[in-house]
């Protein structure tokens, strides 16, 4: 990930350039958040999030702080850690009639897709099992530097994982840190994010061993998780 200076022509345009749901925003408690797809005049597609009235609190903000600006550090923190994820390109809030309004702007991983999107469309049984493992293992070492680092993803589902299309090494990013936080030790991290993982995921048997191997390789061993995700065979240190 890269952060791009600004200039105010480009922020202008970032910001109000007209642009398309990606899905219906969300809307509650007076507020707004969504994402929009915006098209530039010259051919670039950004992701433009944008909310009003959602907040978070913790003990540096406890009336309340925009969760995007949460999303912000995260992926700064990504930056810092090699993780990838979409190119940053603005971040900023201001508080509008008593609300607060913010706007998050990232680059389009071009030449990427979701491994929902990939599964939807059976792209596994072009890649073979091979190539299936391999890019699974790279994921698991994006996620296990980002756990490693004490820092949790926090909706790890398989939309939020993206792999490149293109021929080659596999390569892959993170999206989606709105509800990435620290955690006070990196098994709480990894805890978290593995089974919400494995409940959505899909993978088993070689699949998930494959995406472990990535992750045992960033993150080292693992801590013990509780017996019921044991018993159903979530086995990380096999």
């Amino acid at each position: 990930m890269q952060h791009v200076p600004v200039h105010t022509a480009q922020m202008q345009q970032w910001l109000l350039c007209p642009g398309d749901w990606v899905e219906p925003p969300n809307q509650r408690r007076g507020g707004l958040s969504g994402v929009q797809r915006v098209q530039l005049d010259d051919g670039r597609l950004l992701y433009r999030k944008q909310q009003v009235g959602h907040l978070y609190h913790s003990w540096r903000h406890p009336l309340g702080y925009p969760t995007l600006m949460r999303e912000r550090d995260a992926l700064y923190d990504c930056l810092r850690l090699g993780v990838p994820v979409p190119p940053l390109l603005l971040a900023q809030c201001a508080r509008q009639a008593g609300q607060w309004h913010a706007w998050l702007v990232t680059a389009d991983l071009t030449g990427f897709a979701s491994l929902e999107q990939c599964y939807a469309e059976q792209r596994e049984r072009g890649w073979g099992t091979e190539r299936h493992a391999q890019i699974l293992e790279c994921l698991g070492r994006a996620v296990g530097r980002l756990n490693g680092a004490r820092r949790q993803h926090g909706c790890l589902y398989p939309k939020h994982l993206f792999v490149s299309l293109a021929d080659g090494p596999p390569n892959v990013a993170l999206i989606d840190l709105e509800k990435s936080r620290r955690r006070l030790t990196r098994a709480q991290a990894a805890r978290h994010d593995l089974q919400q993982l494995w409940r959505r995921c899909g993978w088993r048997g070689a699949m998930w061993q494959a995406f472990l191997r990535g992750y045992r390789y960033s993150y080292g061993p693992l801590p013990r998780l509780p017996a019921a995700l044991r018993d159903a065979g979530l086995d990380v240190n096999a």
